[in-house]
């Protein structure tokens, strides 16, 4: 939405308000009310807008400041150089941008830069320094002045030395750096001071470990590892920290040590015994880096500690000196953050949407906004219940999560950024598609826990009807090819189908009068119909619609009970024998609730009629093997994120073909998460749980192992 001036200027305050509370309570308190993700994306609207207008731009602007308040409890150390935030950037366009500025800056557009590429870890920054080669000191990032003492904390870590080693001479030759060097370096050694920066990270492994053994402890759970590192190392027991898995990664040499670029001072640091990632590169220009970026987004959730992007130098530290520092960010440096899984946006309206069961659920229209990499304009607010936990208006600024394969939701309500022209949002009272009378009930879930929701009471709606064909017709029922929402809609207006066995007595000479079809499409259209006429049980069972059976509770009862379209057409009381609510009970899954929803489902004649009229229009039910082999047997693996080569009904369906069993939740007995692109929060629940995290190519050599 684009703003004038003084709309920005109360944006403006609005949004700095909101982020220094949320910065102090994230830097100083070390707790979180909104994910970092959200709070990005809050900074980078103010961002924008402060390039946008930048003479609205004020000192105490969160883009010009560092960190919060140093706690009392410590005794505080002054930094003898700053200690800097980044400049976030989210896109390629933005990342070239920003090179093009320093080129601006140096008034030469031809300039060459190479770069050094890192990974830039989620944990708690530190600044070290060594006297006479010993650890003197260590300090927190405070204000980015003003640091807290954490010394005693600090020499727990067995990552940090307490003393730094010797580099030989051909260590230094090795890297790079003049004959000079050796003897400085030997000097700072000896009576000098030596000042490095780095990250107290917590890996996942160890995170889920700490945190069973508090639970058994009787004591709360950390939210993150980040949140764990950050309350462990400002402990002011030391024994406290020393008890915690912390580990150090160092990123920066404040010490003129004759190093000339940023790669020699991770290699130097590496040699005097300071922990540095091995996975950091060097890149010729920015190509290289945007590759590298790229290449970690992928193998991020391999990875065994946590990491939300790229940290891009130039490489060559003569240009540091000339660009400098603009606010509290070098111009130098740039982080370039991964997809959020959480941003902020404006609610612009809610309308809802009508369930095949008839059930209305409200849905927020929103100002676009990229999230885990996917652009977001629309997120569920579930029912009215939920609207009103959330306080949601029209025009609220919100925080939006989306994870892998998870639908987009609203998660969180920012209050503090009304202007008092929102709007409150009710459900309606009649059916916005049909005009039907609107009831409010009581629902249980396959749980057994209850909720109320609003219905649409109309037998004849022709929403509900719509959204149950769309059902029917989809890739993991009978998957029509071509008969997607807009044709299932026209062919509803048009009246030649009342109900998904009219499907099945489509003719092209039907199709071939209506707008957008032509003899290909029509003959391409009942062609697929056609094909699609011999289903297997499970994707049949799951086509018909009942109420809280999915995919899996589908396939369970095809694995109990084999029948043909026939038994359910002729010998009506035989399969309603079969589906008797204490014998569905006896099968894995299955609860009360879902085995009367399944009974109630055969036992009503309407839907006795549609399975007699689904055998007469010629559907017919194939047996099959659903286990082709025992290479998985056993095994539990949840899958999450977007796969290159399975769609996310695919890869369940292999890994039931080869005896294993997907799962939809991590859990202990969760063997594997299979993980694709943007795979979301069941990452976090298997690094909390300590279950193992494979990739595509992983899965593909478990199941086609390499002779």
């Amino acid at each position: 939405m684009i703003m004038d001036k003084q709309q920005a200027k109360q944006r403006i305050k609005k949004l700095k308000q909101e982020i220094n509370h949320h910065r102090y309570l994230y830097h100083v308190l070390d707790r979180q009310e909104i994910s970092d993700g959200a709070l990005d994306s809050l900074k980078h609207e103010l961002f924008k807008l402060e390039q946008r207008y930048p003479d609205l731009i004020t000192p105490d602007s969160p883009t010009q400041r560092v960190g919060g308040q140093p706690l009392k409890e410590f005794t505080k150390i002054r930094h003898r150089q700053r200690m800097l935030s980044l400049e976030d950037v989210f896109s390629v366009e933005e990342l070239r941008a920003w090179e093009a500025r320093q080129k601006r800056f140096l008034r030469q557009p031809g300039a060459k830069f190479d770069y050094y590429a890192e990974l830039k870890f989620d944990g708690l920054a530190l600044s070290l320094v060594y006297r006479k080669g010993v650890l003197a000191s260590g300090a927190t990032r405070g204000d980015g002045q003003t640091g807290e003492d954490i010394t005693a904390n600090i020499k727990t870590i067995e990552s940090i030395p307490l003393s730094l080693r010797q580099p030989t001479p051909a260590e230094l030759k090795k890297i790079g750096l003049p004959p000079s060097a050796e003897q400085r370096l030997k000097k700072a050694l000896k009576q000098g001071e030596i000042e490095v920066r780095g990250e107290v990270i917590i890996f996942n492994s160890d995170f889920a470990r700490l945190n069973k053994k508090n639970q058994k402890a009787g004591q709360a759970p950390f939210a993150n590892p980040r949140n764990a590192a950050a309350g462990s190392i400002r402990q002011l027991d030391p024994r406290v920290a020393a008890g915690r898995p912390l580990r150090f990664r160092v990123y920066n040499l404040v010490t003129d040590l004759g190093q000339k670029t940023h790669q020699q001072e991770h290699e130097l640091m590496a040699f005097l015994g300071l922990p540095s990632f091995m996975g950091n590169k060097y890149c010729a220009d920015l190509d290289q880096a945007i590759a590298f970026h790229h290449k970690w987004q992928r193998q991020r959730a391999k990875v065994d500690f946590n990491f939300d992007g790229i940290v891009i130098s130039i490489n060559n530290l003569r240009w540091h000196e000339h660009l400098g520092i603009v606010g509290k960010a070098p111009r130098y440096m740039v982080a370039f953050k991964f997809p959020a899984q959480e941003a902020t946006t404006e609610i612009l309206g809610i309308f809802v949407q009508i369930g095949r069961t008839g059930k209305l659920t409200p849905v927020a229209r929103l100002e676009p906004v990229i999230v885990g990499g996917a652009t977001i304009s629309k997120a569920t607010l579930h029912n009215e219940a939920e609207i009103r936990r959330l306080g949601v208006k029209i025009g609220d600024t919100v925080i939006v999560r989306r994870a892998g394969d998870v639908i987009p939701e609203i998660v969180q309500v920012l209050p503090k950024l009304r202007t008092g022209r929102e709007k409150s949002w009710l459900m309606p009272k009649v059916c916005p598609v049909c005009g039907g009378a609107v009831v409010r009930r009581a629902v249980a879930d396959k749980k057994q826990q209850k909720s109320v929701a609003h219905f649409c009471q109309s037998k004849n709606c022709v929403a509900v009807l719509q959204r149950k064909i769309q059902h029917f017709a989809s890739k993991s029922a009978f998957n029509i090819e071509g008969l997607g929402p807009k044709i299932i809609a026209q062919l509803l207006g048009e009246g030649l189908i009342k109900s998904p066995a009219d499907i099945f007595r489509l003719k092209e000479t039907d199709l071939r009068e209506l707008e957008r079809f032509a003899d290909k499409s029509a003959q391409n259209l009942v062609a697929a119909i056609k094909q699609s006429k011999t289903i297997g049980l499970a994707r049949f069972i799951y086509a018909l619609g009942i109420e809280h059976a999915g995919e899996e509770t589908a396939i369970a009862l095809a694995r109990n009970f084999q029948f043909s379209i026939s038994n359910f057409q002729l010998n009506t009381k035989k399969f309603l024998n079969f589906f008797k609510k204490d014998k569905l009970q006896k099968i894995q899954d299955i609860g009360p609730v879902m085995a009367k929803s399944i009974v109630d489902w055969f036992g009503d004649k309407k839907n006795q009629r549609l399975l007699r009229d689904l055998a007469a229009a010629g559907v017919k039910i194939k047996t099959e093997k659903s286990v082709k082999s025992d290479k998985l047997k056993g095994i539990k693996i949840v899958p999450t994120g977007e796969l290159k080569n399975f769609s996310r009904t695919e890869i369940r369906q292999k890994i039931r073909e080869l005896g294993g069993e997907p799962q939809n939740v991590v859990s202990g007995q969760t063997n594997y998460v299979l993980a694709g692109k943007n795979p979301g929060s069941k990452i976090d629940q298997a690094g909390r749980l300590g279950v193992k995290i494979i990739s595509e190519a992983e899965f593909l050599k478990l199941i086609y192992p390499v002779k």
